[in-house]
């Protein structure tokens, strides 16, 4: 859904294999469906849609195996799995099932899904090949409310990943890069706020948010880099977040938006 998809759909253009994860088989026909009437046909473009739960590291690992076996080696791989909940809820009043899904998918969901297409997805063997981790500028500035305490951490483990993870693979011809969204308006801010109409209205009021497509154009750019160029790491947001404490209410009125 929402960025992820958006991606998929930004690089049909490109004439890629691709490759959907996703818990829901409903949600992965219909964005296959939408991505092969956008290419202009099933003959245009393959397409591999995979139920899978990137909480488990078998489930990621036979899917990684299962595809490459009929694709080849993975040449791009994007990490983008991650959600918040319990939101304005503090550390201590969140349920352990709630830190455990949150770092689960955010965090050990990333290292799963990396892990196997190095390995399984046979990425070390090519010439040239990415790893473009979608993480958060929450990862490096405080969250904008409070009950984030875990997905901030998480944003931030994906960073120090990213980071280290790129040393490591220096020797070989894997870039790892990261981007780093700002507000979106996507059902993600809707889960933050438990889908509460006046508090997702009150935290987007004044300014206007990313669309998922202009976080997808982002990083299809970072993505069409000369292989010698590595854009290390790129943040994204509305030009109204200042920061994740400072939003230009006035954004909207001063450019004539609603």
């Amino acid at each position: 859904m929402g960025i992820g998809a958006a991606i998929a759909k930004a690089l049909i253009s490109e004439s890629p294999n691709l490759i959907l994860l996703a818990r829901s088989a409903d949600k992965l026909t219909e964005l296959s469906n939408e991505l092969k009437h956008a290419a202009g046909g099933e003959d245009k473009i393959k397409i591999f849609p995979c139920v899978c739960d990137v909480r488990s590291a078998s489930s990621v690992n036979e899917a990684i195996a299962n595809i490459v076996s009929q694709t080849g080696p993975i040449n791009i791989c994007i990490n983008n799995a991650g959600l918040a909940l319990g939101a304005p809820r503090p550390f201590h009043n969140l349920t352990l099932d709630e830190i455990d899904t949150m770092t689960e998918t955010n965090l050990s969901g990333y290292l799963y899904v990396t892990h196997a297409v190095l390995n399984a997805g046979r990425m070390l063997t090519l010439p040239t090949a990415t790893i473009l981790n979608i993480t958060s500028v929450t990862g490096l500035e405080l969250p904008p409310f409070p009950g984030e305490s875990i997905y901030h951490t998480t944003k931030a483990a994906q960073e120090a990943f990213t980071n280290a993870l790129r040393v490591e693979l220096a020797g070989t011809n894997v870039r790892v890069l990261a981007l780093r969204p700002g507000v979106v308006a996507t059902h993600f801010h809707e889960q933050r706020v438990g889908y509460d109409e006046d508090k997702y209205q009150g935290f987007m009021q004044g300014f206007e948010p990313l669309r998922v497509e202009q976080v997808a154009r982002s990083a299809v750019w970072m993505l069409k880099m000369e292989e010698g160029v590595s854009v290390k790491s790129l943040d994204v947001v509305p030009t109204g977040q200042r920061s994740l404490q400072v939003f230009d209410r006035e954004w909207n009125e001063r450019h004539g938006k609603e």
